[in-house]
């Protein structure tokens, strides 16, 4: 038999029985689990037409059995097992005992007590729909608590998202009738006696619990009688359970609900019984308790890195738009990562394509609600936030090693409007001096906006310019729409007659093609989920390349956008384009500015495939890229969604040349590294609007430190390149991006790392920081790796900027100065050609000279610099090989050293190399934090010039080390 521990109604939230895996004996068949032997712990709610004299007669017999309860409830706590608390209520609520026990006594009061005793905080809303004025009448009709603001208070609940209507504690759910042991863990059946109120109502339902790692629990609620759709990305199969894993999971039985604790702390990281599980055929949700309220990812949408958990509702659904608050943008992901209190970290990962909400309120609590596919999520248990990134990465795929040029700098802009004038650009940037590695084009070079052509007037020197950038080491990028124009004589377009000929396009629901509207005019949409369109759009690329040898591409417009909505002839009246729910897609209509969602393709319909369009498009891109160039392949796309960083890197959209898109691009930058695309940017600049000088200068230099950094701006603006503005304005500029190319090494190392181990490049503060509650919200500074930390400025006018630096030493980047805090903000100077970098204490960071390409700097001699620890210790690494060959360090074609220093020497260990690595010198080493003047400096133990200023910063030069042999530097 199974054993079931019987829960105390004090310890826990709208829960009947719970079952821990820790009191779990084998099971060989499914057996029922049995009852309470007592009443219902919750009371049911009174019908609403209940007569006078019904409640009299109720009162009368709960005076009858008021002796026996109170005997029941004091029971139940004498034999209760381990202690099982409900989610901490936000600061001043009180929720547990007292509100468990005022919800048992309103057997007396009915269900308007019941309803009146949960906190706001802990209301979960019943009605979501958008648009709908929510009467009691409606309310009541679907079983739920109706109670509107106060007069007075009701603009401000209103505005906040206060629902009216919510779940009851005896709302209807599921019931775990049975629980098998399987060999990852558990596997149970799910019953609901009742429907509720969205149709297709699906009554038993599979549970399976998988313990993947130690790290990595995996849930799985299917139907068993009929297959759905399922997010067609792959991910590990674990074989064996984990052995010793780090979480606990505890299962409710009526109503049905899973908890998840850490093992460790005992920290609650998911409590689903705080409301009901639906599971209906177009509308499924479900809601967690959050350990706290500092809860990041959940892209793509423009806010704070932090997210506000105040009634805030987040839609997913891939959508053109510019980006704005509250509203859905271009890509889906649905996983987020939670701090804990003491600094643990936790993550969850819903694998689900389909439109959603995920409602946060301030408890806090979470909610998911998917309209279609299955409930397929995972935890990751962390502890700090770097390793719950790994984990999440290591199911979603890791990110790919990028190209070497793709780290330089890109110029791009929409109205160039000739080839030669996109050439006078490239001149301009050399004869500045100015470091350019790629220049791309806008729609603009087309003929007639047609994808994989080039207009044969204004852009008939295109060939030549991109020869000419070859000629000086740099590369060539262009943009491509995945609409295929279809209105040409036929014969006269290959690439619309052969997709027509080869099925490559969606499909409307009838079968024929479906028609839309993008930049050429009607267009037919490529199907991505078919490997058949993977095959016509590499040969498409092929025959283009012959004509442009272009280097990358630009994948935009893919989430798929459409100036229609749906299509030329619109979408049939159906359920997949009027489902019973539609989350809070912008235009409110799932087929806004898209294809139906009815239309067809071959994995499945829009409907289910939509939000994957971008990501199926960028795999097949990347695909055809290695199969024409035998390189590394360069994409950047608009749309995203899990797993899209092994293929592609993002940008962050038609952001505006305002100073508050340039703060909101770090959020922006910060999140997607955080969803395993490391290789992100913002148009520098803005890219609408026309761009005001001191803005473009900060944001160069913000922008110098983005992990992919380019300049675009739109049509009809006036330029924005580094050579459009003033003399010193220029300068400052071409300082900044001098200082990018100089810490390549670092950086290339960084993406290594995020390569291999899943990390993140740009960094929020509280990955390095975890106990610092402060660096939680951070959002106008950010690390790149673990020690260099970018301090920009987001303000005009200003000459001076506040960045808050956490415990311990940071030198001054510039000059090795050195600043001891103790967890403080200061004060620091930031003239107009200055962006403020401090190194953290014990980091080694590579650099080089720059030049005017990577090519050519990345052959400079390298320079190190150290920030030592106040033991004087620091570590730090270098991996490198030829910049562009595929699997580079899968198959061993690489150097990788690493640089310790204690007791005053620094040791370089090799523990890999290669030809590429034997072509590198180290020229020049800098220590921060020396705290006495040396009397001798011994570089492999022979004595050597060097210089030792009062801050405290030793220099040694002319060393000729070779990087791929051990050396020591040592002063005494």
């Amino acid at each position: 038999m199974v054993s079931y521990k019987k829960l105390n109604p004090e310890k826990v939230q709208f829960s009947g029985a719970l079952l821990s895996e820790e009191d779990h004996r084998p099971v060989q068949e499914d057996v029922a689990i049995p009852q309470l032997d007592s009443a219902p712990l919750l009371p049911r709610r009174l019908s609403c037409s209940i007569t006078k004299a019904v409640l009299i007669l109720g009162c009368l017999l709960l005076v009858l059995f008021g002796g026996w309860l109170l005997h029941t409830i004091y029971w139940l706590r004498s034999t209760s097992g381990q202690a099982h608390r409900p989610p901490s209520p936000a600061p001043g609520q009180t929720l547990g005992p007292v509100l468990q026990a005022e919800i048992n006594n309103t057997v007396t009061s009915g269900h308007s007590k019941a309803c009146s005793v949960i906190p706001q905080v802990w209301r979960f809303d019943c009605y979501p729909e958008k648009g709908v004025v929510v009467t009691q009448e409606l309310c009541e009709a679907r079983g739920c608590c109706f109670i509107p603001a106060s007069r007075s208070a009701r603009g401000k609940s209103r505005k906040n998202g206060i629902p009216w209507c919510f779940y009851p504690p005896d709302f209807p759910s599921y019931s775990l009738v049975s629980l098998n042991d399987t060999s990852m863990g558990l596997k149970g059946t799910l019953v609901k006696d009742v429907k509720t109120y969205y149709p297709g109502d699906i009554l038993t339902l599979e549970m399976e619990i998988r313990h993947e790692t130690d790290t990595r629990l995996r849930v799985r609620i299917t139907d068993p009688s009929s297959s759905r759709f399922e997010v067609p990305i792959s991910v590990p199969t674990a074989t064996k359970k984990a052995e010793n894993p780090e979480y606990v999971v505890e299962l409710s039985k009526q109503r049905f609900g899973l908890i998840v604790k850490r093992k460790s702390t005992g920290t609650m990281l998911l409590n689903t019984t705080v409301a009901p599980l639906f599971y209906a055929d177009q509308f499924l949700q479900f809601s967690t308790a959050l350990p706290s309220q500092f809860i990041y990812g959940l892209g793509e949408h423009r806010s704070t890195f932090l997210h506000d958990v105040q009634w805030n509702t987040l839609t997913m659904w891939a959508r053109d738009v510019p980006p704005m608050e509250q509203t859905n943008l271009y890509g889906v992901h649905p996983f987020y990562l939670a701090m804990e209190n003491g600094g643990d970290a936790h993550g969850f990962f819903l694998l689900n394509s389909n439109a959603m909400d995920v409602a946060l309120q301030p408890s806090p609590a979470l909610t998911w609600r998917t309209i279609g596919g299955i409930l397929d999520f995972y935890v990751f248990l962390g502890p700090d936030p770097g390793s719950v990134i790994e984990q999440y990465v290591d199911v979603i795929g890791h990110p790919a090693m990028p190209i070497y040029w793709a780290l330089g700098y890109h110029l791009c802009r929409w109205g160039y409007k000739t080839s030669n004038a996109t050439w006078e650009v490239v001149k301009n940037m050399r004869n500045n001096r100015i470091p350019q590695d790629v220049q791309w084009n806008d729609i603009d070079y087309m003929d007639h906006t047609k994808d994989f052509t080039f207009d044969p007037t204004n852009f008939n020197t295109l060939p030549d310019l991109v020869r000419d950038l070859h000629a000086h080491n740099q590369t060539y990028v262009m943009i491509l729409d995945p609409g295929i124009s279809s209105t040409q004589p036929e014969g006269s377009y290959w690439p619309f007659d052969e997709g027509l000929k080869r099925g490559v396009f969606i499909k409307d629901a009838e079968g024929k093609t479906l028609i839309g509207k993008v930049w050429p005019g009607l267009t037919a949409f490529p199907d991505f989920s078919d490997e058949v369109t993977h095959e016509w759009w590499y040969e498409n690329l092929q025959r283009f390349h012959e004509k442009v040898p272009f280097d990358g591409l630009w994948i935009d417009m893919n989430e798929p956008s459409n100036f229609l909505d749906g299509s030329t002839v619109g979408c049939p009246s159906n359920s997949l384009e009027n489902p019973p729910y539609t989350p809070g897609v912008l235009g409110g209509l799932l087929r806004s500015k898209t294809v139906c969602a009815s239309a067809q393709q071959k994995l499945s319909t829009h409907y289910n495939l939509h939000s994957l369009y971008g990501l199926m498009e960028a795999k097949a891109t990347a695909s055809a890229l290695k199969r024409i160039l035998a390189k590394r392949p360069f994409v950047i796309s608009r749309s995203t969604f899990p797993s899209h960083g092994s293929y592609s890197g993002h940008w962050l959209g038609d952001n505006r040349s305002q100073w508050k898109d340039l703060y909101t691009s770090i959020a922006g930058m910060l999140t997607f590294n955080l969803l395993g695309i490391p290789l992100v940017g913002a148009d520098i600049c803005g890219f609408s609007e026309e761009p005001q000088e001191e803005l473009c200068v900060r944001w160069t230099q913000l922008g110098s430190f983005y992990p992919f950094a380019r300049n675009h701006n739109s049509l009809d603006m006036n330029p924005q390149d580094p050579t459009a503005f003033s003399p010193w304005a220029r300068t400052a500029m071409k300082q900044a991006l001098l200082l990018r190319y100089s810490f390549f090494p670092f950086l290339y190392t960084l993406f290594h790392h995020a390569h291999v181990k899943g990390h993140t490049v740009a960094r929020p503060l509280m990955f390095e920081f975890p106990k610092d509650v402060k660096t939680y919200g951070i959002d106008r500074q950010f690390l790149w790796g673990r020690s260099l930390l970018v301090t920009p400025v987001l303000d005009p006018g200003v000459d001076h900027v506040v960045g808050y630096f956490p415990e311990g030493l940071w030198y001054d980047y510039y000059t090795g100065d050195s600043v001891s805090s103790k967890g403080e903000q200061l004060n620091l100077s930031a003239p107009i050609d200055k962006i403020n970098l401090h190194l953290h204490q014990g980091s080694v960071i590579p650099t080089q000279e720059p030049n005017l390409t990577l090519w050519i700097s990345s052959g400079q001699p390298l320079h190190l610099v150290s920030a030592l620890s106040d033991d004087g210790s620091a570590s730090g690494d270098l991996f490198w090989d030829d910049g562009e060959t595929i699997d580079t360090y899968q198959t061993n074609q690489y150097t990788y050293v690493v640089f310790n220093i204690s007791q005053n020497m620094m040791m370089s260990n090799v523990l890999h190399s290669n030809q590429e690595g034997s072509f590198i010198n180290i020229d020049s080493a800098s220590f921060f934090g020396v705290k006495e003047k040396p009397s001798r400096v011994l570089v492999n133990s022979q004595e050597v010039p060097f210089i030792y200023r009062d801050n405290q910063v030793l220099s040694v030069a002319s060393l000729g080390l070779k990087l791929i042999q051990n050396f020591t530097i040592s002063w005494m």
